[in-house]
């Protein structure tokens, strides 16, 4: 079947009634519909949302389907504002992760590069110049630095406590100390990244930044993500500038948030707080059942396809663009089981999950990150085993924190001893 230019489900847009761990029932309405249904974007263009697993895999690997143009879906309350109309605004705010591109040394924007937005060939050479870094053998030598690096982090709990917040006192820092050492920002340049790319901050301050550091990292090379660029024989200054913009916004608040919502799916959920306790050795696997219930993109950066393409059934003409629902595909019983594929169970065979999306633009950093997310997990729970929840702004529906539809991590105040402040 092909889908038609006018179709009667048309004017759709993302629901908004969903959280982290409980998606919007539309979701789900929607899969049941069909493997794509119709979803409306912000520049007026009539889409597709692929909500099923097979259809989603098909898309992300099918290299007929172009991350440009980059196109963002109507989100909730859009419509409301309308469509086209409010396509200007949001094409101004929806450059992925604030990426403008390099600037020159009087500070101009040149051509944008974004690693997001690139296909084939071009997207290939960025991707291998900083792969090395981020393979599993990398992310297990790193391991033991990230060990300690989240004990110092509860310790830092333990004189903040009894109650904190686990993402902004715990999260946030593990996920940010290990960003900076990954890459090869040295520690005494952690409270300025986190002010640059945690806080908020023009891309100007981001650019000299990036530019400052590189210099000093040329005359102290080290085993990290920098020092491997400014030796890359291939690629040139603004290649370089643009690969750590982008390296530095992305995938920080990714673990951070998985973090924070893992802490929450477990309290919430004392008999699977209780397994994992019993059985420690269960993280690892439990760490991808945390991704596949607590992805953060309701959908990933659309593709679109650059001739018609057939999938499940489908005809997707040439120049529509897709996005792909991960939380909706995670959670597709025709791939999980029909029996609970909406629970959460960290004893579940979670492998193969799209929580750190799938194909060429999958997730560059997500071996580093399944050490990341397991080590603080663990060490959380062992420090404190009394450990219990007081609120969570991931409990309600909050809006989205990037236009491209993605949860944003809030608050998670828990009590370290059990006992409310």
């Amino acid at each position: 079947m092909s889908i038609p230019a006018e179709c009667p489900f048309h004017a759709r847009s993302l629901p908004g009634d969903g959280t982290p761990l409980t998606p919007s029932p539309q979701l789900a309405a929607w899969r049941e519909e069909g493997a794509f249904v119709p979803l409306d974007f912000q520049d007026g263009h009539e889409g597709l949302v692929a909500t099923r697993y097979d259809a989603a895999v098909a898309v992300l690997q099918d290299p007929r389907f172009s991350m440009r143009p980059s196109r963002m879906p109507l989100g909730p309350g859009d419509a409301e504002a309308g469509g086209s109309a409010h396509g200007e605004r949001a094409e101004a705010e929806a450059v992925p992760l604030e990426l403008p591109g390099a600037l020159d040394e009087a500070g101009q924007a040149s051509d944008a590069l974004n690693l997001l937005n690139l296909d084939g060939d071009e997207h290939a050479k960025l991707r291998r110049s900083v792969m090395p870094r981020f393979s599993v053998r990398q992310a297990r030598a790193r391991e033991e630095w990230i060990r300690t690096m989240a004990d110092e982090q509860i310790e830092h709990l333990r004189s903040l406590g009894p109650t904190v917040d686990l993402w902004r006192d715990y999260a946030m820092h593990i996920s940010a100390r290990t960003h900076c050492h990954v890459l090869g920002v040295p520690e005494h340049h952690y409270p300025t990244f986190v002010a640059l790319f945690v806080e908020p901050s023009t891309a100007q301050q981001k650019y000299d930044f990036i530019r400052a550091l590189l210099a000093e990292r040329a005359d102290n090379p080290g085993e990290d993500v920098i020092t491997d660029l400014l030796a890359h024989p291939d690629l040139d200054r603004i290649e370089v500038e643009g690969v750590l913009r982008l390296l530095m916004g992305a995938g920080r608040d990714s673990v951070a948030y998985l973090i924070a919502t893992a802490s929450v799916a477990l309290l919430t959920h004392p008999e699977q707080l209780a397994a994992l306790r019993r059985d420690p050795e269960q993280i690892r696997p439990a760490v991808e059942e945390f991704m596949r219930v607590g992805a953060m993109f309701v959908t990933l950066f659309a593709r679109t396809a650059a001739e018609d393409v057939e999938i499940e059934g489908v005809t997707i003409p040439a120049g529509t663009s897709v996005a792909v629902s991960p939380v909706s595909a995670n959670r597709d019983p025709h791939h999980w089981g029909a029996e609970n594929p909406e629970e959460f169970d960290v004893a579940r065979d979670a492998f193969g999950h799209l929580g750190f999306g799938y194909g060429i633009h999958g997730c560059i950093g997500q071996q580093v990150a399944r050490v990341e997310i397991r080590t603080a997990i663990t060490a959380l729970l062992a420090a404190f085993p009394n450990l219990t929840l007081v609120d969570a702004e991931q409990l309600r529906p909050q809006p989205f924190a990037h236009p491209v539809a993605v949860y944003e991590a809030g608050a998670v105040i828990a009590s370290l001893d059990g006992r409310a402040s």
